[in-house]
């Protein structure tokens, strides 16, 4: 039996994607290039049967583990590579990697803003519980955005003017911020600015929802680290949880120590039989973000067809996997959610409802019926309760599947 979807939502579906030919071709130019680095990685690397066999206990002489670090230092074009299963989420990633390149007394910089609600915690700017980078004595500062934008002459200013500055981080995606997501073109452009400023401020990106949807990544236009979640895009839908950081050599390694202990490092952490699954995600990454990003597309598409405001909009590059929605009202972004949750694989009985998430400030409803709990490559879409009421939408495993869901959510929507 087919979903229970009018004939009015689907003829708006068919227009939706008969505008959308140019940008679904262009989505999938960048999916042949993508997918051709990774597959030229693996060959090179000679990925074998055996690097699947997965390790227990202390994990020592994990080959697999290890060569596909190599292979993730390969594809981003940096000197080293960190792939663990050990990491919970991209939060805990990207913590790891500031506690590594931060010692007391040092200062981060925040460039475009303040950062996504979790990492306010790790900062110690929202008081969290003990632990953050405050209660370790490092001191925290971020450049304001000018109407929306980076701040470049800020940005250099503080780097220059303040010699307690040591690392500045760049947060790709938006979060729940209204600005564009960044560009790989945009940050290169800032990390130029800085460097030029203080080439020894060591320039972070939190690369999350951002991996393969260009055909470069920041490490390829000079920033020091990037740092990911798994169960985003570059675990393909398949990697049951971890994260990752690509960069250079010392910042890597001193981030080993944070998710372990100095003296061990990357050295131990067994993976549990999980080793095909990263690999074949990661191969199969590349064309997954590509659905998500054609179901970003089709969601924007189609909201504007009714009317509502979006970011990106339908025909704008895309840089990032996320689709802003300002539905303007809190009834509005609870039956948005509602749709995509019945649009799920998993759980699309279920009603999603405003909670108090961990980590946030504000209730946050979220519609995520999905094969990896919390995976945000696969559809989902979320929002904090307050104003402007704006939903952000993300994933689809396969642009049918995620079509099928944002054509429930619009349904919803309507009240039809």
């Amino acid at each position: 039996m087919p979903l229970q979807i009018n004939d009015r939502v689907r003829q708006l579906g068919r227009q939706a994607e008969s505008e959308l030919r140019d940008q679904f071709d262009r989505i999938d130019a960048i999916a042949a290039e993508n997918t051709e680095k990774v597959l030229a990685a693996f060959q090179k690397h000679k990925v074998a049967e055996s690097y699947f066999t997965g390790t227990t206990g202390y994990g020592y002489d994990d080959l697999g583990r290890d060569k596909l670090d190599e292979i993730y230092a390969e594809i981003f074009g940096t000197e080293d590579a960190l792939v663990r299963i050990g990491f919970a989420n991209g939060t805990h990633a990207i913590s790891a990697a500031l506690f590594g390149a931060l010692k007391p007394g040092d200062t981060l910089v925040y460039a475009v803003g303040a950062p996504y609600d979790t990492i306010q915690g790790v900062i110690g700017i929202t008081d969290k519980g003990f632990g953050s980078l405050k209660d370790y004595g490092i001191n925290y500062r971020q450049v304001e955005l000018v109407d929306n934008k980076p701040d470049l002459e800020g940005m250099a200013r503080m780097v220059r003017e303040d010699p307690t500055v040591k690392v500045m981080m760049i947060q790709r995606s938006k979060g729940y911020a209204t600005r564009d997501s960044l560009s790989v073109a945009e940050i290169a452009e800032m990390v130029k600015v800085i460097k030029e400023a203080n080439p020894n401020v060591d320039v972070l990106v939190d690369n999350c929802y951002g991996e393969f949807v260009e055909t470069l990544e920041p490490t390829q236009v000079g920033a020091d680290l990037v740092v990911g979640s798994l169960i985003k895009n570059p675990g393909g839908g398949l990697a049951p949880t971890g994260g990752y950081m690509a960069g250079r050599r010392d910042l890597v390694e001193k981030a080993a120590y944070r998710l372990t202990v100095p003296g061990i490092g990357r050295e131990c952490g067994s993976t549990l039989g999980n080793n095909r699954a990263l690999y074949q995600g990661l191969f199969l990454a590349p064309h997954t973000t590509a659905q998500a990003v054609k179901t970003a597309v089709f969601a924007a598409k189609m909201m504007e067809l009714l009317g509502y405001e979006v970011s990106p909009t339908s025909e704008e590059i895309r840089h990032d996997i996320i689709q802003m929605i300002h539905l303007r009202e809190p009834e509005a972004v609870k039956r948005f959610c509602r749709g995509i949750q019945k649009g799920a694989p998993v759980d699309s009985y279920v009603t999603p409802e405003p909670w108090d998430m961990p980590g946030y400030d504000v209730p946050v409803i979220m519609a995520a019926g999905a094969f990896i709990q919390g995976a945000s490559i696969e559809l989902s879409a979320d929002a904090p309760m307050r104003e402007p009421y704006t939903v952000y939408m993300q994933g689809g495993l396969t642009y049918e599947s995620g079509k099928m869901g944002i054509l429930l959510a619009v349904q919803e929507l309507l009240g039809e």
